[in-house]
């Protein structure tokens, strides 16, 4: 049996969070409502972005860097996101606002 919590109510409750603590988080894209993967698109405001791809290893929640080890541009960031799209209508993109990187959910950045 899967206990998880649906996509959208563990995105809700993230936002909510980061809105308490001051992080400027938004959802960029919804996507299924239930079982969707989450994206994050690290805006560090030096004009360089990660994109963090949601994954799982051994049950454990994990990011990866999907936009590889280094920050790229907006531009760079958001043809990845594109890309990814046209794989998986379900995913969910949310950007957060953060100078140091952090992307404010569960589970370390492999």
């Amino acid at each position: 049996m899967d206990d998880r919590l649906p996509t959208g109510l563990w995105v809700m409750a993230h936002v909510r969070a980061a809105d308490t603590q001051g992080i400027p988080m938004t959802i960029a894209r919804k996507g299924d409502p239930s079982r969707g993967t989450v994206m994050v698109k690290v805006n560090r405001l030096d004009r360089t972005f990660t994109v963090l791809v949601q994954t799982r290893r051994d049950e454990r929640l994990v990011w990866t860097r999907g936009t590889g080890a280094e920050p790229v541009d907006e531009p760079a960031a958001d043809a990845y996101i594109a890309r990814q799209l046209r794989y998986d209508p379900d995913l969910w993109v949310v950007e957060v606002e953060d100078r140091q990187g952090r992307h404010w959910f569960d589970g370390p950045v492999l």
